[in-house]
């Protein structure tokens, strides 16, 4: 059976840990490994794309990569209950026109008991930048420890 520790009920710890890691796999941009996170039911609404199922989701990310290039994006927790939790976040990106974005949102998830995403919930909102404007200046990949959050950042 796939497990995702930590597992429900989270605590402030482990909730901080659960989107710690969420982070990480997003920017690994690893479809299989990101895809394992989520139940074989998955449902999910990000924007106006509604998600049913574990494959979806994984082409719903394909996609998302593909069209989103360059992706880094910063997680943090909002609020957390039970097998819930609620974060907030942004990422940066630029099409394939070299146009800059920064996409902020929130999301909400559900978790079951083997730590697996039951629920997603994102509503996001684009915002064009400049490319001088950017504050996501990691390599790509996971974000470094020291690099700083989005409180951090004034976001």
């Amino acid at each position: 059976m796939n497990t995702r520790p930590p597992f429900p009920p989270f605590d402030h710890t482990s909730a901080t840990t659960k989107v710690r890691l969420a982070e990480d796999g997003w920017n690994s941009r690893d479809l299989a490994k990101v895809a394992q996170a989520y139940t074989l039911d998955t449902r999910w609404r990000n924007r106006s794309t509604f998600v049913n199922n574990r494959d979806e989701a994984e082409a719903f990310l394909k996609g998302k990569w593909q069209r989103e290039l360059d992706y880094r994006l910063i997680k943090e927790l909002w609020l957390f209950a039970g097998n819930r939790i609620a974060v907030r976040y942004a990422y940066e990106w630029h099409d394939a026109a070299g146009d800059w974005f920064r996409s902020y949102g929130n999301e909400n998830w559900e978790f079951d008991d083997s730590g697996l995403m039951r629920r997603r919930y994102a509503s996001i909102n684009d915002l064009a930048m400049a490319e001088a404007d950017r504050l996501f200046h990691w390599p790509l990949g996971r974000r470094p420890d020291e690099h700083p959050g989005l409180s951090e950042l004034g976001l």
